[in-house]
C-alpha cells in the first residue's frame, strides 16, 4: 500500500511535516494547478474522485487539500468544493530549478536509470487499488484522439502512479523531479511537432500492453516497454536536432 507516514518529501521550510502519501497528492495537484490543467477559479474534482484517481484514501486527499488551502493555492467552499486560487504568474516560482536546468539528453539519461527499475519495484509492491487507478488513467489516455497536450499530461500521470506504486518515498520524490523536467518547453514543443494521431494511437497500444504486464506482474515485459519508450523519445529528439 502507499506509504502512510514518514517525513514530508518537499515540504517548504516553516510548514508542517506531512506523510509521504499526502505529499504525493500535494505534489500532483500542485503540478496540475501550476501547469494550468486546473485553471484559476476552476473547481477541482471531488475528494472521492481524486482519491480514486490517485489510488489513495479519501482522508489523505482531504489532508492534502488542507495543506494546499493553507498555501493559498485553493479555496474550499462549504457545499461547493475546492476552487483554484493560484495565479498563473506564480508558475515560474514554483518550478524546480533543477528541472529547469535539465537538458533533453540529461533527462533521457536519468529516465534510463529510473524507469525500468521503477516499474520493476511497482510490479512487486503495487496493491490492487493502485493498479485499478492506473487502469482508469489508461482509459482516459485511450480516449484521446488528437490532443497532444492532453495525452502528455495523462502519460505523465500514468508514470507518476507507477512511481507511487513502488512504495518508496525517496524514489517518488526523485521521480517527481523527472516529471517536472519532462514538462519543460523542449519536450512540449517536440510533442506538438511529432505527436500525431497515428503516433498517439501507437502509444495507446503500447501503454495498454504495459498495463497488462503490470496487471500480470510480468517484470520482464514491463521493463522492456519502458526501454522501448525511451528509444522512441530518443528518436524524436534526434529528429529535432
Amino acid at each position: 500500500m502507499p506509504p502512510a507516514s514518514g517525513r514530508a518529501l518537499l515540504t517548504p521550510p516553516g510548514e508542517p511535516v506531512v506523510g509521504a502519501t499526502v505529499q504525493y497528492v500535494i505534489d500532483t495537484l500542485t503540478t496540475r494547478i501550476v501547469s494550468l490543467e486546473y485553471g484559476v477559479d476552476e473547481r477541482l474534482p471531488s475528494e472521492r474522485q481524486l482519491a480514486q484517481d490517485l489510488g489513495v484514501a479519501r482522508n489523505t486527499v482531504r489532508e492534502a487539500l488542507d495543506q494546499l488551502e493553507e498555501r493559498g493555492m485553493i479555496r474550499r467552499r462549504a457545499g461547493s468544493g475546492s476552487f483554484v486560487t493560484y495565479a498563473p504568474s506564480g508558475a515560474r516560482e514554483a518550478a524546480s530549478p533543477v528541472a529547469a536546468e535539465t537538458g533533453p539528453l540529461q533527462l533521457q539519461v536519468v529516465r534510463g536509470i529510473f524507469e525500468p527499475e521503477m516499474v520493476r519495484l511497482a510490479i512487486i509492491n503495487m496493491p490492487p487499488r493502485q493498479i485499478e487507478a492506473l487502469g482508469e488513467t489508461l482509459s482516459q489516455m485511450e480516449a484521446v484522439a488528437s490532443d497532444a497536450g492532453a495525452f502528455v499530461r495523462l502519460e505523465e500521470e500514468f508514470h507518476r502512479q507507477i512511481a507511487m506504486g513502488t512504495g518508496n518515498p525517496l524514489l517518488i520524490a526523485c521521480y517527481n523531479l523527472v516529471i517536472d523536467a519532462r514538462r519543460q518547453s523542449f519536450r512540449g514543443a517536440m510533442y506538438r511537432r511529432h505527436l500525431t494521431p497515428n503516433r498517439i494511437a501507437a502509444y495507446q497500444r503500447g501503454y495498454n500492453a504495459l498495463f497488462n504486464a503490470i496487471t500480470a506482474r510480468d517484470i520482464e515485459a514491463a521493463s522492456e516497454f519502458m526501454k522501448l519508450t525511451l528509444i522512441e523519445d530518443q528518436k524524436l529528439l534526434m529528429q529535432d536536432d
